[in-house]
């Protein structure tokens, strides 16, 4: 069930984005670069980088808001989301820093706005050439798992390239901290009752270093499933 709403257009006036990112200044200004000709307003979560991470995206156009120390990607993002709520926009899009996604295909999730879904998420599984055997296996085991706890179909639950309807924000400012807050915004979504889109975009593999930490972030990961697996009471 979607939330009722009386949306303006949306476009690129009504649309902001946030970009978390932590020791990012190889990537960061690019991303940013490439993300201003789709939307006006860009804002760069700097969750406390050694780097230039920030003064290298204020550089390139972004707004930025440092965090003093390193939060988890899960408070970046919930930072970024509050900022903008505040800002009246219509639609926030979430995109990493390190590169794994198009801004160009920020488009795609605009065009998508018409399905008045509450939440969109990319999905790399149409096309997954380019996606190396064993991330593809454990994408699948892991969005057939998380899907079947949504209640919908979500094909690529561990994509980060998202966007979320303000009537939902108030509603995903909780939660985890770090990665594994994307795997509970999207129990939080379907608990509310909203519908996930899923949108198709580019598989993208370069040289970006994965934050994730193999066995800490599996733990944090399946704790979360084995809380939210409990009957609710």
């Amino acid at each position: 069930m979607a939330v009722p709403r009386d949306d303006a257009a949306i476009d690129r006036t009504t649309v902001a984005a946030v970009i978390p990112a932590y020791l990012e200044e190889k990537h960061i200004a690019e991303v940013v670069r490439r993300t201003l000709p789709q939307l006006d307003r860009v804002l760069v979560i700097d969750d406390g980088s050694t780097d230039a991470t920030a003064e290298t995206a204020r550089n390139a156009g972004a707004e930025v808001i440092v965090h003093p120390h390193n939060r988890g990607k899960g408070e970046s993002i919930k930072t970024g989301l509050r900022h903008w709520l505040d800002r009246n926009f219509t639609y926030v899009v979430i995109l990493d820093g390190d590169g794994q996604h198009r801004p160009e295909e920020i488009s795609r999730f605009l065009a998508a706005a018409s399905t008045r879904a509450e939440l969109f998420v990319g999905t790399r599984m149409s096309d997954v050439r380019e996606m190396p055997l064993l991330r593809r296996s454990v994408n699948r085991y892991m969005s057939n798992k998380i899907s079947r706890l949504c209640g919908q179909p979500i094909p690529d639950t561990q994509c980060g390239f998202r966007m979320v309807h303000r009537n939902l924000i108030p509603d995903l400012l909780g939660g985890a901290d770090r990665f594994e807050y994307e795997t509970e915004m999207l129990i939080l979504a379907s608990r509310k009752g909203c519908r996930i889109e899923s949108v198709p975009i580019t598989t993208v593999y370069s040289d970006e270093v994965s934050s994730i930490h193999p066995v800490r972030d599996t733990i944090r990961f399946f704790k979360l499933m084995r809380r939210y697996e409990k009957p609710e009471v």
